[in-house]
């Protein structure tokens, strides 16, 4: 169960990663209007997620695990204003449109559940 956690993991954040390079302009409507240079935020984070894909497969893995999921903590804390942006602009990102509660849900749910996961891989061997 926690090797299939690790690979769930891996794949999840990897494709999340490549999809920052093949949906450019999907990502920098949610990027809050406040923040400058929304093309670099975006590559970077979809470079950090490629990362935190593969540092999970390194050698030493509780090392690179524990490097992984730090990266993805801070990370993911650093989107928090996004999913706050997505919720004040009703759901919408750019012409991309959702309910609103699905905001929330994000927001309250599944970004503390991601928090979570990221802070448990740390020490799978």
């Amino acid at each position: 169960m926690k090797k299939l956690s690790l690979y769930l993991f891996s794949i999840f954040y990897g494709i999340a990663g490549v999809f920052h390079f093949i949906f450019p302009e999907v990502y920098h409507t949610v990027i809050p209007s406040y923040l400058p240079y929304p093309c670099a935020i975006n590559y970077i984070s979809g470079t950090l997620e490629i990362l935190v894909a593969v540092l999970i497969w390194i050698p030493l893995p509780l090392q690179s695990r524990k490097l992984a999921s730090q990266i993805t903590i801070i990370m993911l804390v650093a989107f928090i204003p996004a999913h706050i942006y997505f919720i004040q602009n009703e759901g919408c990102a750019g012409s991309f449109c959702l309910p609103n509660w699905i905001g929330w849900l994000r927001l309250v749910i599944i970004h503390p559940f991601l928090i979570y996961w990221a802070y448990k891989i740390r020490t799978i061997k």
